[in-house]
């Protein structure tokens, strides 16, 4: 016992003054094995499985598991290469900035198909929709919206209803969400005329998809616009509340990836677990990479457009002056 604890405080005591983690989780392998620090912003609750089923085939190694947010991540990791094994995000653009500025150590031999990884540092692991998820009790006698279209019908038909009772992604804050957001844009000006909608009626603005999604299930919130559609699938205590929609407009899927740092010291462990998480035979409530139809989010440079600093400072001030009435 006295040595689990000296352990988890040897791992995460330098981190734990500097930043507030959302979570964090040390799964232990055989007693004095080296720690495989993993980075992510994905519930741990998705990963028990994948890091039990990685410990069983690799009993030698221990897994520190730390949780945050998406642009945290990114900062996090920036500040600190060398703090971390192997990082995990929903944040494909980040993601790929991070692989493309030499952070990523290269893993042969993975068999991985070439539209999920970029030059064999970087790897996608599922695909996951953005959904609109709805409170079954405030849409009651209402039709269920199919289209981000219906769903501004919706809103504009029932502003009583609505006010103060839509929730979305604040994008100035949420690594994921201004991924969606950006995506969305180029995708269809459906989008600007959503967040202007969302905007008038008083949006609520969230960091994360769990939020979101529990204050569906209370009430507090009435709809909720580009929710992680695998976070609402997976919540079976909220189920009989909640309505899960993937809009037939046109869809908006990212690809949750992986990558080992290069500044790792366990670079055998790393690449471990990356072809672990890429095997396909893992456990897991995350959906696994799916290419029946193209994913939206490719992982190629042009996810980096949105980085750059004047296209992003622009494409908040839209985003300011649309939601923020």
């Amino acid at each position: 016992m006295h040595y689990i604890l000296a352990l988890i405080l040897a791992v995460w005591a330098p981190l734990a003054a500097a930043q507030d983690w959302e979570d964090q989780r040390l799964f232990e392998g055989a007693a004095g094995s080296p720690v495989l620090r993993v980075l992510s912003n994905t519930d741990t609750s998705f990963f028990v499985p994948i890091i039990e089923s990685f410990l069983a085939e690799n009993p030698d190694v221990s897994v520190a598991y730390n949780v945050t947010g998406s642009a945290e991540l990114y900062d996090i990791f920036r500040a600190n290469p060398a703090g971390f094994d192997v990082v995990i995000s929903s944040a494909m653009d980040l993601q790929f900035k991070l692989t493309n500025d030499g952070f990523a150590l290269r893993v042969d031999g993975t068999g991985h198909p070439a539209w999920a990884q970029w030059r064999d540092s970087l790897f996608a692991f599922s695909t996951e929709p953005a959904a609109i998820v709805i409170n079954r009790a405030a849409f009651a006698g209402l039709a269920t919206p199919a289209s981000r279209q219906d769903l501004i019908q919706a809103l504009r038909a029932r502003p009583d209803v609505f006010a103060n009772r839509i929730g979305t992604y604040d994008v100035r804050a949420s690594g994921l969400g201004y991924l969606f957001a950006t995506q969305d844009a180029r995708a269809s000006e459906t989008y600007w005329r959503l967040t202007e909608v969302m905007g008038s009626l008083g949006a609520q603005l969230y960091l994360g998809s769990g939020a979101m999604i529990d204050d569906l299930a209370s009430g507090k919130i009435a709809v909720a616009y580009n929710v992680l559609g695998s976070y609402a699938a997976a919540r079976d205590d909220v189920r009989d509340k909640i309505e899960v929609i993937l809009p037939l407009d046109f869809p908006t899927l990212m690809m949750r990836s992986a990558f080992v740092a290069k500044a790792t010291d366990m670079p055998v462990a790393g690449a471990a677990f990356i072809r672990h998480l890429t095997s396909g035979q893992t456990q897991t409530a995350l959906p696994p990479l799916d290419r029946s139809g193209q994913p939206a989010i490719t992982l190629d440079p042009a996810l980096m457009t949105y980085l750059d600093r004047l296209k992003r400072r622009v494409f908040i001030q839209e985003w300011e002056s649309a939601i923020i009435q």
